[in-house]
C-alpha cells in the first residue's frame, strides 16, 4: 500500500515554544489575556479560545469558523488539548478508535504469523487514517467490522479492562507490601534500639552502685546486645510470605517438563561387540611380534583395533541364512552383471 504526504487538512503542528498563541477567530492573544483557554473539536482541531465556543456554539450546532473548513461542530464535543502538537494529538486519538474496534489479542489467533498480519492490516488502516488517504473506504471498513463484531469486540474489550484492574490490584498490592516492609522493619529497628539502649543503663546503673565485679557485669552486658543483634539479623533474613490480596483466573496449566537424557551424540548407537568381548591380551606370536616393531607402533597403530575387527569379521555372517536370502543374492548379483563392473583382490 502506498505511503502519499500529509493532507492539508491535518492540523498545523504547534510547538511549546510558541508562547504567543493567538485564537483565529477574535484574533486575542495569550500574552494580553494569560487567562485565555483554548479548546479543540476532535471533527477538525481546529484551536479556539473558550469565549469564541460559547459565543458560536452556544445555540447549537454550527459549522466551524476557520476559512475553509466548514465541518459541522458541537459543544459538548469541544476539549482541552493533551499535546502542544496538534498532529499528534489528532494520531493518538484515531489509534485510539481504531483499537477500540481491532481489539483481538494474539491468544485469540492460531500462529503468531496470522496474528501478526492482523497488526499489518490494523496498521494499513490506521496509516490511511492518519495521512487522509482513501479515509470513505477506511471508514467503510471500520463499519462493516464493527457490525459484523459486535459480540466479539464488547467480549475483547471486557477482558481487556479485567486485565486492566487486574494490574492495578497487583500494583497496588505490591505497594502495600512493601509499605507494611518498611514499617516492619522501622518497628524493629526502634525496638532494638531501645533494648540495646536499656541494656547500656543497666551495666552503667550496676556499675554506678557497684553491686558485683565489673568486668562480670560488662561481660554481661556484651552478651545481652549480642544475643539481641543476633536476633534482628535472624529476623532481617526471614523470607515474609507475600500475599498478592488477588487471584489471577483463566492462566493455561502449566506441564512440568520430564527428565533430560544425558545427551548422546551417536543416538543410542552402541560401538559394543554383540557377540564377543576384545580381551587386553591374545597368546599369538604375529601379535606379540607387531607390538614389539617400532615400525608399527610409531605411527600410533593400535593392536586392540585390529582385535576388534577380526573380531567382527568373525562374526559377521551370523543371522544371515543363504537360504532365505537366494533370491535378493540372485538380484544382485544380476544388478553387478549389468553395470559390468570389475571385482580385483588386492590382498
Amino acid at each position: 500500500m502506498s505511503r502519499t504526504a500529509l493532507h492539508n487538512d491535518v492540523p498545523e503542528r504547534i510547538h511549546p515554544e510558541d508562547g504567543d498563541e493567538e485564537c483565529p477567530i477574535c484574533h486575542s492573544k495569550r500574552y494580553l489575556r494569560r487567562d485565555m483557554r483554548f479548546l479543540i473539536n476532535p471533527e477538525c482541531y481546529h484551536r479556539m479560545c473558550e469565549s469564541c465556543i460559547d459565543r458560536i456554539f452556544s445555540h447549537g450546532p454550527a459549522p466551524c469558523p476557520v476559512a475553509g473548513c466548514g465541518k459541522t461542530l458541537r459543544r459538548h464535543r469541544f476539549r482541552a488539548p493533551t499535546f502542544q502538537d496538534l498532529q499528534l494529538e489528532r494520531e493518538v486519538d484515531i489509534r485510539k478508535r481504531v483499537s477500540q474496534v481491532f481489539n483481538k489479542q494474539e491468544d485469540d489467533f492460531d500462529t503468531l504469523l496470522d496474528y501478526n498480519n492482523y497488526l499489518n492490516d490494523v496498521e494499513d488502516i490506521t496509516h490511511n487514517l492518519i495521512h487522509n488517504i482513501e479515509v470513505d473506504a477506511m471508514e467503510q471498513r471500520l463499519r462493516e467490522y464493527e457490525a459484523a463484531n459486535r459480540q466479539a469486540i464488547t467480549e475483547n474489550s471486557k477482558r481487556s479492562n479485567q486485565g486492566m484492574r487486574d494490574e492495578k490490584r497487583r500494583l497496588a498490592s505490591e505497594k502495600e507490601q512493601a509499605r507494611l516492609r518498611q514499617q516492619s522493619a522501622a518497628s524493629e529497628a526502634q525496638a532494638y534500639k531501645a533494648e540495646r539502649d536499656a541494656a547500656r543503663r543497666n551495666v552503667i546503673s550496676q556499675l554506678a552502685t557497684g553491686r558485683g565485679d565489673a568486668d562480670t557485669i560488662a561481660r554481661r552486658g556484651q552478651t545481652v546486645l549480642k544475643k539481641s543483634k543476633a536476633l534482628r539479623e535472624q529476623y532481617e533474613r526471614r523470607p515474609e510470605p507475600v500475599d498478592t490480596g488477588f487471584q489471577v483466573k483463566g492462566l493455561k496449566k502449566t506441564v512440568k517438563a520430564g527428565p533430560v537424557n544425558p545427551y548422546d551424540p551417536f543416538d543410542g548407537l552402541t560401538a559394543k561387540h554383540e557377540y564377543g568381548i576384545v580381551h587386553d591380551n591374545y597368546r599369538w606370536q604375529p601379535l606379540e611380534q607387531a607390538k614389539k616393531d617400532r615400525r608399527i607402533m610409531a605411527g600410533g597403530y593400535d593392536i586392540d583395533e585390529y582385535c576388534s575387527r577380526m573380531l567382527t569379521d568373525l562374526y559377521v555372517g551370523f543371522g544371515v541364512f543363504v537360504g532365505e536370502d537366494e533370491d535378493v543374492a540372485t538380484a544382485g548379483a544380476g544388478m553387478a552383471a549389468m553395470t559390468d563392473t570389475v571385482m580385483t583382490d588386492v590382498s
